[in-house]
């Protein structure tokens, strides 16, 4: 069962109704335990964060993480001596523009982050 299905009935027992029949549960039952309680709102909790990590990692392309072959990174090289923009080629490669551009930095085709935001600045080899 996804966590995502599984959620509403969960929620269901904290609030003491029975996820199947929607009756309330009488004061007596263990779900109106507070320790039961305290433990179901804690699930609760947990299983909100991973649903919406979930939902997080659905929206990230499909190469988000993956390690860069050789042939991909000539592919953002020769793209990027060509003019084409960090977007064009973040969507074509599956990757955020940020990953594009960092791969760029290591490859030698742009200047660090650090430089291209703040030109004019010592760097740490003094250079």
């Amino acid at each position: 069962m996804h966590l995502e299905s599984a959620l509403p009935i969960v929620k269901a027992l904290a609030d003491g109704v029975n996820p199947v029949t929607g009756e309330q549960y009488p004061q007596d039952s263990p779900y109106a335990e507070p320790r039961a309680l305290r433990a179901l709102f804690s699930a609760i909790d947990l299983m909100q964060r991973e649903v919406e990590r979930e939902r997080r990692r659905e929206r990230l392309p499909a190469n988000f993480g993956k390690p860069w072959s050789e042939g991909e990174d000539r592919a953002i090289a020769d793209a990027f001596e060509t003019g084409v923009a960090i977007p064009d080629m973040a969507r074509k490669h599956s990757r955020t523009q940020g990953s594009i551009r960092l791969r760029l930095e290591k490859l030698g085709k742009l200047p660090p982050s650090g430089e291209a935001r703040y030109p004019g600045a010592v760097t740490p080899a003094g250079t």
